[in-house]
């Protein structure tokens, strides 16, 4: 019986060619969109779920200086945090510790090669009994055991050592020989542990300035993980910290939070991180993009079938008279979707093949099409579950259901008249089109903002270098001070560069961390009163490289030594705390040191625009200036760059030379909005296209339907623009009540997503109208097509068989 079913499918398949390239065109289209944005979002959603115990293992994240939570959270601790949790609180069964080398900038030396490692790591004895990887070659315990040794993951072992095995293989940092220990399986797409590059944090602790300050309490370099017993109350634990960071800070307002290792890529209230970061509300949002999309191409499906669904009654009536019952009928039509939406499935498969190395790229994942993955088939098979499940069952209880009398009044079994069903889903098909549509305008919109409010300088003519902490700290302050001013001479002397500052921070566009600390006082203050205050040490230049403006008093001006203690705070700074006026002439200490106030800057975007400009210090050179920042002149940026690097080598010849341009740490501030903005663009062009190939079938079978009709009509006089204007004006109908559905909807939508931003742009109607008129012109070219060729026709050819 299956056998006679498949065989009638195919025959249906066949006899309806363009229906069925419709179909199976569209259902392709939608299922590999659905499943590209199924695979994002089941990665998003899985985040650091595979490694054991998941939801037992918590980051320890802090709150300086503040009786609540409601201050931004630093995601570090002190080092000694992880050894006193774990040895006086009987809920922790693990600690394991990790700090960043991001701002070491290690350089790998393999024979004479230099390269700079951005994904390198410190971790502790305990991180492999806490988080899972699967080693390839050496283990755990010949990791540990060795100081200087070096765990590497299988991409990055290749790129050093080709295919060979690198156990024992030695690789310089600095002026230590470290040896290649172990190699594990890259990195799952789903940690938020993204590291090539494990060290163990005994090479760290091994020079004893460097294990005095990390064990001093009121350094916070560390991320600590606890692993908690399956009984320990969270709450409980996090006032036993709160009583430990109190007691060994002698900081009554400081505030310990537990973060579960799941929700941690969910984490927004983060200061700054080194991990990277979602936003749960977009992974939804996508999520039910993909199912909309799923649907989109499902709708064709059923429209097409419904529309020509009295086309088939007399096959369906004469299969009844010779004794086939409904459930018959049923399974056949059914199977009849099956095969469809299987044949788009094979289809799918080809596309996302193709496509996938692009979805790589793009997001910067690494997914791929492994048979292995229950994970994958789970998805595919959901897909196509969803999709015969949509495109099979109301069209076979529509078709198993015809009548005589139902058939002649266009009646479906549910009393339900089957073209009022058809407008219907052809309305939440372009409503969904037009949300998407002012979606995409919205988030462009809201680019365009972040990039005009952050115009007061030319990023692209601006580059900077840093000379690393490790050679700074290796000079007195006056040999300091000496060598930085040097450089600085030697760089304003080439005329590619038209200015150049000094400053401490590694980025003007985002800089992270800050200071709550009592060391920070003014008049009026009240005492438990510390709020996290950005210092940034710069010199004379740097008002006029990034066009600060000033709102009151004055900048350093070159050549004043009492400046050194002095301050310049920004708007927002001077209304946090309240400062009394007149504002310039002050008093403030700032970190320990006491001067006064002698300018107001206007405020200025330092971070991304998702955060408020918070309160913000500004303090000359305090010996550990170590960034230069280059403002290039008019077309000479590369011959800059050369110059740069020309001088670095004359002062550092033995260290490699590093750059970026402001531009380009700009635009990574902003590269999820960019593309969440490409991402909507393409799946808005995406569902279009699917409705427009729907809207094409039904526009076709109307004009065939009222071939006779059209024919009738031109014999009486009709001219083209007529029948083209009679066979359209219904959808055009159609079109404009799906307007009224889509604009509440996606100004709700954009308004919610809008809200990550600190400042934003506010939705205008124009951007409404723009949406409808694109989606308007884009149907009534797919509808005119068809209404044309029909409306061009020999009318005796129509009426030739009357």
């Amino acid at each position: 019986m299956i056998k006679h079913y498949l065989k009638t499918a195919w025959r249906n398949l066949f006899r309806q060619r363009f229906n069925s390239l419709i179909n199976v065109a569209g259902l392709s289209i939608g299922m590999a969109a659905a499943v590209f944005i199924f695979l994002w979002v089941k990665n998003e959603l899985t985040f650091d779920s595979y490694h054991p115990d998941a939801k037992q293992v918590y980051l320890v994240k802090n709150y300086p200086g503040s009786a609540t939570k409601e201050s931004r959270a630093w995601e570090s601790s002190p080092f000694l945090l992880g050894e006193a949790a774990r040895t006086q609180l009987p809920e922790v069964l693990e600690t394991a510790r990790l700090r960043t080398m991001k701002y070491e900038n290690p350089y790998f030396n393999i024979k004479g090669q230099f390269t700079r490692e951005k994904n390198c790591a410190y971790v502790d004895p305990a991180w492999f009994r806490v988080f899972k990887y699967e080693f390839i070659y050496g283990d755990t315990a010949s990791f540990n055991n060795h100081p200087f040794s070096l765990l590497l993951t299988a991409s990055k072992a290749k790129q050093y050592f080709g295919n060979e095995n690198p156990i024992g293989r030695i690789i310089k940092i600095d002026t230590l020989n470290y040896e290649v220990r172990a190699v594990v399986k890259d990195n799952p797409v789903n940690s938020s542990f993204q590291f090539d590059v494990l060290v163990p944090l005994a090479a760290r602790l091994a020079n004893p300035k460097t294990k005095k300050g990390d064990e001093y309490w009121g350094n916070f370099y560390y991320l600590t993980f606890l692993k908690l017993t399956p009984s320990a109350n969270r709450q409980i634990v996090e006032g036993k910290l709160d009583d430990i960071i109190r007691k060994n800070r002698g900081d009554t307002k400081g505030k310990t939070g537990l973060a579960a290792l799941p929700d941690l890529r969910f984490d927004t209230e983060l200061e700054y991180s080194i991990l990277e970061h979602s936003d749960k509300k977009v992974v939804y949002i996508f999520a039910v993009l993909g199912i909309l999309l799923l649907l989109i191409a499902c709708i064709n499906y059923v429209n097409l079938t419904t529309a020509r669904a009295t086309l088939r009654a007399k096959e369906v009536s004469i299969k009844k008279i010779v004794g086939a019952g409904r459930r018959q009928l049923f399974i056949q039509f059914v199977i009849e979707s099956a095969t469809i939406s299987t044949l788009a499935l094979a289809i799918t498969l080809c596309i996302i093949h193709l496509i996938l190395p692009v979805f790589n790229q793009f997001t910067e994942k690494n997914f791929s099409l492994e048979p292995g993955n229950p994970g994958l088939w789970m998805i595919f098979g959901g897909t196509l579950l969803t999709t015969v499940l949509l495109t099979g069952i109301y069209p076979a209880i529509l078709l198993t259901s015809f009548k005589p009398l139902a058939v002649f009044r266009g009646l479906n079994v549910l009393q339900i008249k089957d073209t009022v069903l058809r407008k219907g889903l052809v309305i939440l098909q372009f409503s969904i089109s037009i949300v998407l549509i002012t979606g995409t305008i919205v988030i462009y919109r809201q680019l365009q903002f972040i990039n005009k409010q952050n115009a007061a300088y030319n990023r692209s003519q601006l580059l900077s270098f840093s000379i690393p902490f490790k050679l700074l700290r290796n000079y007195k302050v006056e040999q300091r001070a000496s060598i930085t001013a040097s450089v600085k001479k030697e760089l304003l002397a080439e005329t590619s560069i038209s200015d150049a500052s000094l400053m401490d921070m590694e980025s003007v566009v985002n800089i992270e961390g800050g200071s709550s600390g009592g060391s920070n006082d003014w008049d009026g203050r009240a005492k438990d009163f510390r709020p996290m205050i950005v210092f940034m040490h710069v010199d004379t230049s740097f008002k006029k490289i990034i066009n600060l403006q000033m709102q009151d008093g004055r900048w350093y001006q070159p050549g004043n030594m009492a400046d050194g203690h002095n301050c310049i705070l920004n708007e927002t700074a001077v209304k946090e705390f309240n400062i009394h006026v007149p504002v310039i002439g002050q008093r403030f200490v700032a970190q320990g040191d006491t001067g006064v106030i002698i300018g107001v800057v206007k405020d200025f975007y330092y971070k991304s625009m998702h955060e408020k400009i918070g309160p913000v210090v500004i303090k000359t050179d305090d010996g550990w200036n170590g960034t230069y920042l280059l403002k290039t002149a008019a077309g000479k940026t590369m011959e800059a760059q050369k110059a740069s690097e020309k001088i670095w080598k004359h002062f550092f010849p033995y260290e490699p030379f590093s750059y970026s341009f402001v531009s380009d740490e700009f635009d990574k501030l902003y590269r999820a909005d960019k593309k969440l903005a490409t991402l909507i663009w393409v799946f808005s062009m995406i569902a279009i296209f699917i409705s427009c190939l729907g809207l094409f079938g039904l526009a076709a079978f109307t004009a065939e339907k009222r071939n006779k009709e059209i024919g009738i009509r031109k014999i009486l006089g009709a001219s083209v623009a007529n029948i083209v204007s009679l066979l359209s004006a219904e959808f055009v109908y159609m079109l404009l009540f799906s307007m009224v559905i889509a604009f509440p909807l996606a100004w709700l939508a954009m308004n919610k997503w809008l809200e990550n931003f600190a400042y934003r742009i506010t939705i205008a109607w124009w951007i409404f109208l723009t949406a409808a008129i694109i989606a308007l012109l884009v149907a009534l070219l797919t509808v005119s097509f068809q209404a044309v060729k029909a409306a061009m026709a020999n009318p005796v050819k129509s009426l030739r068989s009357e």
